[in-house]
């Protein structure tokens, strides 16, 4: 379940990731597989071999990637998600959702 985003910011990453851009979407979730974890960053992008280039890059497993039509992502979460949001430079997403980040969780993946 995702809360705690405006549809602007929705929107924007929406229309970022057709254009075949990298986008970051933060928001709040809850999964019951993932105990302790309350946000997931989204990485979207709709050119699928740049976005497995970004996971590779960023030493994430390009296997992973929900290939959902048209917004394929990975979803950050844990150690990584805050690693990943402070390597660029997403600031904002930090200061917003920082008190929630789980930085000693490690997902399995």
């Amino acid at each position: 379940m995702a809360f705690g985003i405006t549809r602007q910011e929705l929107t924007a990453w929406k229309r970022e990731v057709s254009r075949g851009e990298i986008a970051f979407l933060t928001h709040y979730w809850l999964d019951n597989r993932f105990p302790g974890i309350t946000t997931v960053t989204k990485v979207g992008c709709s050119d699928l071999d740049k976005l497995r280039l970004w996971c590779n890059n960023n030493g994430l497993d390009p296997r992973y990637i929900h290939q959902r039509q048209p917004y394929p992502h990975f979803d950050l979460i844990g150690s990584k998600q805050t690693e990943i949001l402070r390597k660029y430079g997403m600031s904002d997403q930090l200061n917003r959702f920082g008190h929630h980040l789980q930085t000693g969780i490690h997902p399995p993946f």
